[in-house]
Formats: structure tokens, sequence, C-alpha cells
């Protein structure tokens, strides 16, 4: 750590189902990193849960295989007595993580916490906020509290399911009727949800996020334009111009969002310059509601009846890759991608500081 480079610990890949989505970013931001100011250290987490590090780059990996770090690479007990280096030996191998995790185990508060333990800088949002944004239930319940309008919706668990699934479907059909959207409480990038038109459907909806988790979201319907914000900051955040999705398939699923390409991002949106405003402020209030840091992408349904914003969800870890709607959110703002690195690593640094000085204040009383 001598020198004045900063080394960034890229950690990437994972056991969720966005691992290949993980590589891509991982990828995308190896290429755009100045390596006049930053070396990176590779983190590659398999499917199976297993680490392997590799050595420091000081150039951008040539090619996506490249990053499974098969060739001489450090095992899981090499890269966690790296992490743990500053504990270990008073020494840090690393300047700042970077996870690019998306989805179970990245996102979730999982990681956030193996950070804190190993007293390392990390980009991103926190414990808290990583797992009330990664709980669609504990989200929606944060926003009610800091009065932020949202669709209606109803929650169980697997066992409340199998006890009781005559009531909870007729509840379903009392409280948000036909169509409506199931879906996991903890998934990114959504997997696992589909919509449902009729009692057949719902029951067959309900067993398909029931295989991602063990709790189940269902939501009303709402006939809306899809809005979102991208949010960059710590304590005084920013927000982006909006962009609208117009996606090709009758919601915007996984299929729409990574795998044929006809979903359009319209950026910026086209929206009256009120309602834009008052979208960008609604998502600041979003990243407060879940006590964000660093990042956030604020997904907003403008309902066209009425032209009223609801809150959707915020995701703690958007898509990062150059074509990603969070960076092209900001491109469009005037932060280039390069620039959108930079910032992160300074809002990492930033609030590990900010703490360090609460813990030492503590230590004195």
């Amino acid at each position: 750590m001598g020198q004045d480079k900063l080394t960034v610990g890229l950690i990437y890949g994972g056991k969720s189902g966005e691992h290949e989505v993980s590589l891509q970013t991982a990828f995308a931001v190896s290429q755009a990193f100045n390596y006049d100011k930053y070396e990176l250290l590779p983190f590659y987490i398999d499917k199976q849960g297993k680490w392997s590090v590799g050595g420091k780059l000081s150039a951008p990996f040539s090619a996506l295989e490249e990053l499974k770090l098969e060739s001489g690479a450090g095992d899981t007990a090499a890269a966690m007595s790296l992490l743990f280096g500053k504990l270990s030996t008073g020494e840090s191998a690393i300047d700042v993580a970077f996870p690019l995790l998306h989805g179970t185990n990245g996102e979730d508060g999982t990681i956030q916490g193996l950070f804190e333990m190993a007293d390392l800088p990390y980009v991103g949002a926190g414990v808290l906020a990583s797992a009330a944004g990664m709980d669609k239930v504990i989200m929606k319940k944060l926003f009610a509290e800091a009065g932020l309008a949202q669709c209606k919706y109803c929650y169980f668990t697997a066992s409340e399911w199998e006890r009781a699934s005559h009531t909870l479907v007729q509840g379903i059909e009392d409280e948000l009727g036909y169509p409506c959207f199931v879906k996991p409480a903890n998934l990114g990038s959504s997997v696992g949800i589909s919509k449902a038109r009729t009692r057949d459907e719902l029951m067959n909806s309900i067993a398909i996020a029931l295989r991602y988790d063990v709790k189940v979201i269902v939501e009303e319907f709402v006939d809306a334009r899809e809005v979102e914000v991208g949010v960059l900051g710590n304590d005084e955040p920013l927000p982006s111009v909006p962009g609208e999705i117009v996606s090709s398939g009758e919601y915007y699923d996984y299929q729409a969002k990574y795998l044929d390409g006809k979903s359009q991002m319209l950026i910026p949106a086209p929206l009256d310059p009120e309602l834009a405003e008052r979208i960008r402020d609604l998502a600041v209030k979003a990243f407060k509601a879940i006590s964000g840091s660093g990042l956030c992408r604020a997904d907003f349904f403008v309902r066209k009846a009425d032209q009223a914003i609801w809150i959707n969800e915020v995701n703690t870890m958007p898509g990062f890759t150059p074509f990603s709607m969070y960076p092209l959110l900001w491109r469009e703002t005037g932060v280039s991608y390069e620039t959108l690195l930079d910032r992160l690593i300074g809002l990492a640094l930033e609030r590990y500081e900010a703490r360090q000085n609460l813990e030492f204040e503590s230590g004195v009383l």
C-alpha cells in the first residue's frame, strides 16, 4: 500500500441467479478504471460460493473468461486472509472493496457485513439498507412509513401458504383482483416473477415464486409507465434525470431485461418538467427511507389514468455495465462512467471515515 495508487478489491460472481450479469459488470468496470489512479485485485466467487483471488491488475481483463481466475488463483482461505489482512497483520491488501454482486449474498447485506467485520471501506449501501432493499416487504413498509405512495400488496411465508392457501387466495382476490404480479420477496433481476390473470395462474405463479424464496409478495396490477432515477451520494444524495423503460413484453421481465434486447430505455424520460422534478425528489426520499449510501436506482410507476407517482422499488446494486440504466442515467446527467466509478469510491471512503470518527469518540466515553 506504499504507492499512491488505491487498490480496489473487485468482488464479483456469486451464488445468485445473477452470476453471469455480475461477470459482465466486473468486466465492464475493469475496462473503465483509470489505472494511473487505481490497481484492481480481483475476487471471484463461483456458483457454489467458493472464492478465488487473482494477482493485482494494472490493465483491464482482456476476455470475460479471464474473470474466473482459474490459473494460479488463491483459494477461499487466501481470499479471506487478504480481505482480513488489516486485522491480522495491520496491513490492508485493499484500500476499498467494490462488490459487483447482484441478488442473494451480494446486495442483501451479507457481504456488506463481511466488509464491516474486516474493517474495510466498501462501495454502496451498508448492511441495513442492503437487506431492506433486497426484501421487498420490508422495503414497502419503510416506504409507507416515509409517506411514499405505492401499489396495494399482500405477502405471506411458505409455511403460511401451506397452512392457509385457500384463505390467502381469497384475500388476494378481494384485495388486489386480477391481473396481479407474484414475486419472491428477496430476489433481483425479475427472476421468479410472473403475472397471474386467473386463480389457476395465481396458484402456479406462487409455486414458482416459492422455488426462489420462503416469502412471497403479490402486488396489484398498475397500468403505468415505468420511470427510473439514479441516486448518487451519502448524506446529501443527488438524483439523475429520470429514464423510462418501454418494455418489449407485457411487463419488464428477465427476458425483456437481459435477453431479447427489444426493451427501450428513453433517457431522459419524456415527462413534463414538473412531473420529472417530483419524481427526482421522491427518488431521494426513497433512498433516505432505506438509509441508502453510495448509490441506488429508484423505480417508479406513473399511473396513466392520473399521472399519480408510485414508488415500485429501489435497487441498491443496480446493473452497472455501461449499457445499464443506472450509468446511462448519470451519463445523460453529465457524469461519465469513469467519473461515476471515481465518485463511488470517494463516497465509500468518505462514509468509512465518518464512521471511524464515531467509533473513536465512543471509545473515549
